[in-house]
């Protein structure tokens, strides 16, 4: 067997650890996050390009997997988690534009790749003891629903789901209540900083992982984000395939762990060309790249809920990503803001000029796209992460319609939703764990 690549922490205070072993951990126990000691170089001309996500999953992710218990189940995790489609489609309207839609898993939004991977890896790990392990996951609107559809039913496997109790929408804190089992919702009285915050202050309290095995299934977790690099590796692959050159990518970003999978596929050397973040109204990120300090700050409430984030966990793998270069790293990326007047209105024209639907946080991206001119090669793709029906209560006032709900969506709306409030303190989730029999 090959040496495991091994996984190390964003902060260097912790051991190096096999990768089975930091997707189970979830945090690194300095507090830092997991990253692999380095990011394999792989050949675009090793990957089949009529392969199925699946397919290139398995390839995309076999380096990090090598010598590691897990490698062997690897193509099967890859064909149980990424069984959908994600279409890589034309933009109506723009000739230079695609549309790569991640929202046709079961939950309707591109958490779910992240979500049933390590569903899939967790039920193939080895766990000691009898207790049930705890997975905490905080969300800001699609997360929670797709881990606890992943993990629903799951023997061994509790999931609690914190959210910011009037900060998601309505047909989402549904989805988060619909569960039950082995899955509970917490409507925590904050905003998602608050709810990620309290999730990491647990990680890293020793004496409650004594008494409550716990792990994360948030864009922190290394098991959720290595396999959100596949449908940029898959996209990039098919458009190399079919017109040659590389793809660029506008993607929505609130936590910064979909826009690092973007940034992970181009440098393993998958044809990925230039990577725009698009934000919201929360700041952060602009200013950061366009020359300010870093600075984390509260986030603010807007119309694509899913990316009110202000502090987002992923920077720190950004930053390790370019050795700590922020100069570098502003070179290598740009981040734009996005108003919800500017949601609105994209959201209104493409409705009506070009008929199509599109979900709050995919218009921040459209936004961007809009700035551009025409190109006369090459493409841009914008990156759809949820399936408009899940913003009703945005999308049809606006657009004067109702909004078809996918089936499976559909399915979980019709069930009864329970969420438990909690308050805003570390100390109150600390409490309702160890009460949770």
């Amino acid at each position: 067997m090959s040496v495991p690549l091994r996984c190390v922490s964003t902060r260097g205070g912790a051991p190096a650890v096999p990768l089975g072993e930091a997707i189970a951990a979830g945090l690194a126990p300095d507090g830092g996050l997991y990253v692999p000691e380095r990011l394999p170089a792989l050949d675009p001309a090793a990957f089949d390009p009529r392969g199925t996500l699946a397919d290139t999953a398995a390839a995309l992710l076999a380096p990090f997997f090598a010598g590691d218990p897990l490698a062997d189940a690897l193509p099967a995790i890859c064909a149980e988690a990424l069984d959908f489609p994600v279409p890589l489609r034309p933009l109506a309207g723009r000739a230079d534009a695609r549309v790569l839609e991640l929202f046709h898993g079961p939950t309707a939004a591109f958490k779910d790749v992240g979500a049933r991977f390590l569903a899939a890896c967790l039920r193939r790990l080895p766990r000691a003891g009898a207790r049930p392990l705890t997975i905490l996951v905080a969300t800001s609107g699609d997360t929670g629903a797709a881990v606890g559809a992943a993990f629903h039913g799951q023997p061994g496997v509790r999931v609690a789901i914190l959210y910011p109790d009037g900060l998601v929408s309505p047909r989402q804190a549904h989805q988060l209540g619909s569960f039950g089992g082995n899955v509970r919702a917490l409507r925590v009285a904050g905003r998602f900083d608050d709810c990620q915050r309290m999730v990491k202050a647990a990680l890293n309290d020793a004496g409650l992982q004594r008494a409550v095995p716990l792990s994360s299934a948030n864009s922190i977790s290394l098991g959720r984000l290595l396999p959100q690099m596949s449908y940029y590796a898959h996209a990039a692959l098919q458009w190399r395939h079919g017109h040659g050159g590389t793809l660029d990518f506008i993607v929505p970003t609130g936590n910064l762990g979909n826009a690092l999978a973007c940034v992970w596929a181009r440098a393993l050397g998958l044809p990925v060309g230039e990577i725009r973040l698009a934000c919201n109204a929360n700041a952060t990120l602009p200013e950061f790249f366009a020359g300010a300090g870093y600075r984390p700050r509260e986030a603010r409430a807007t119309l694509a809920n899913a990316m009110d984030v202000g502090a987002p966990s992923n920077f720190e793998r950004l930053r390790w990503t370019y050795r700590g270069d922020d100069e570098a790293l502003r070179r290598a990326l740009r981040a734009d803001s996005v108003d919800d007047a500017t949601i609105r209105a994209t959201l209104l024209r493409h409705a009506r000029e070009r008929g199509e639907a599109f979900c709050p946080h995919t218009a921040t991206a459209l936004a961007l796209l809009d700035r551009e001119p025409p190109r006369e090669r090459g493409a841009w793709a914008v990156v759809a992460t949820a399936h408009p029906a899940k913003f009703e209560s945005v999308l049809e006032p606006l657009l004067g319609r109702s909004m078809a709900v996918p089936p499976a969506l559909a399915a979980m709306l019709e069930r009864p939703a329970r969420a438990e409030p909690l308050p805003a303190t570390d100390e109150s989730l600390k409490h309702w764990l160890e009460a949770w029999r």
